[in-house]
């Protein structure tokens, strides 16, 4: 019966000591987050006048396209084109051929993250691929 005493109150410090907060301090995370290096991460803010859009292009290491404002049209090669709201969100994996942009009645603010690596840039995006057909 001791030995059971004995491992139920060892269980129960190890739990509150793996559990415990600082004094003071409210949780934030349940289990483990560390924080990592973001060296290899760029964040860039870009406007786009109405109607306004990139060529073609590809990123090495994948693109992460945020709509701040405005409403963004953005087409990956071979797949329909798509229309994202504010607070929306594409991303876009490495090497894929595609391009993103402002719709044609409202400019677009668009927050992007790049994961290091270069792009290659191709041919302009035709009013027709621009419209969706």
């Amino acid at each position: 019966m001791k030995r059971l005493v004995l491992a139920i109150s060892l269980g129960t410090i190890w739990f509150a000591s793996a559990w415990a907060q600082q004094p003071g301090t409210t949780p934030q995370f349940t289990g483990t987050s560390t924080p990592m290096d973001g060296k290899d991460l760029s964040v860039a803010r870009r406007s786009f006048d109405a109607g306004a859009r990139s060529y073609w292009h590809s990123h090495d290491n994948g693109q992460l396209l945020m709509v701040e404002k405005g409403v963004m049209r953005t087409q990956k090669r071979g797949e329909k084109m798509r229309e994202l709201n504010a607070g929306e969100s594409d991303y876009t994996a490495p090497n894929v051929v595609h391009w993103h942009g402002a719709a044609p009645k409202e400019p677009l603010v668009q927050i992007n993250v790049g994961f290091s690596g270069g792009s290659k840039w191709y041919e302009a995006v035709t009013e027709a691929q621009y419209n969706g057909r």
